[in-house]
């Protein structure tokens, strides 16, 4: 019914080459993804610092790219400055969306303090839409 496969697979031929690019492992790659959410995350709780200082904000900051540079082995994340252009409600839905993908990277890769740090902003910027969102509707 089938021809028999006649030549060898390339997968087998190529198993004893080095190969031309990195390989990373799994832990690798959900490091740099959290550490990319982690860093978004912070670049908004920075512009919410603009908006509205609080030693709450302050604090969240400096966790944030506390977790950013152990997850990219030391380097400190890069601070840009805040543009002021979204309200603060966009800027909490936008960091309650960000501490929940890190939250699920965190969760996956077993990474206790991320998690909860990211649970933590999680709930912060819940509490501060929670009166906004029962006025809207």
């Amino acid at each position: 019914m089938y021809e028999p496969i006649r030549t060898k697979s390339v997968h087998s031929t190529m198993a004893g080459t080095p190969s031309d690019f990195p390989h990373r492992s799994r832990e690798e790659e959900l490091d740099i993804q959290l550490a990319g959410h982690l860093s978004a995350l912070l670049a908004v709780t920075d512009e919410l610092r603009a908006l509205a200082p609080s030693a709450g904000l302050d604090a969240a900051a400096e966790r944030l790219a506390q977790q950013v540079a152990r997850l990219r082995g030391g380097p400190a994340p890069v601070r840009a400055p805040c543009s002021g252009a979204d309200d603060a409600v966009s800027l909490h839905r936008r960091a309650h969306a960000l501490a929940g993908r890190a939250l699920v990277v965190a969760a996956s890769r077993a990474d206790t303090a991320a998690a909860i740090l990211a649970a933590q902003q999680m709930d912060v910027h819940a509490a501060a839409l929670e009166p906004r969102e029962l006025a809207s509707h």
